[in-house]
């Protein structure tokens, strides 16, 4: 271990084309994950989502588009146009108290809307990691159609 200690500046310094680009991403990392730390609310996984729903009663938003929540999404969500959610909302205020868990299609938006839901001053807020299309891949229930 000493011999790979001593060695390590003189490759460093021999390898600036490896070196640099290796500390930018070693650096990168260690941003995002204090990012992650830092955020307000929670990622859940399918059977996280499933032991909430389980011992608690959510409120589950799907954000995704009305096509996609037609053809699936998770029993019980509330179907709510991207464009059209606002965690200011007086029925969605009422919620405030409850977790309240947002979803989409396959994860990717979902993180926004659950940051203005923080903001708004909701303490319970979940995201589904991966989105209704987890959901599927864990084989857990869907429902069809619209609410």
């Amino acid at each position: 271990m000493n011999d790979f200690l001593q060695k390590l500046p003189q490759f460093l310094g021999h390898h600036l084309e490896l070196s640099l680009p290796f500390a930018g991403l070693i650096i990168a990392l260690i941003v995002v994950q204090i990012m992650l730390m830092m955020r307000k609310f929670t990622e859940l996984t399918p059977a996280g989502l499933t032991q909430l729903i389980n011992r608690d009663t959510p409120l589950l938003i799907d954000l995704s588009a009305s096509a996609d929540f037609e053809k699936m999404h998770v029993p019980g969500a509330k179907h709510v146009a991207m464009s059209q959610f606002d965690p200011e909302n007086k029925d969605l205020a009422k919620a405030r108290e409850l977790p309240v868990v947002v979803m989409d299609k396959d994860g990717r938006s979902s993180d926004g809307a659950a940051q203005r839901l923080v903001k708004a001053g909701f303490t319970r807020v979940y995201t589904l990691g991966g989105g209704v299309l987890a959901w599927q891949q864990a084989q857990l229930p869907i429902a069809k159609g619209r609410n």
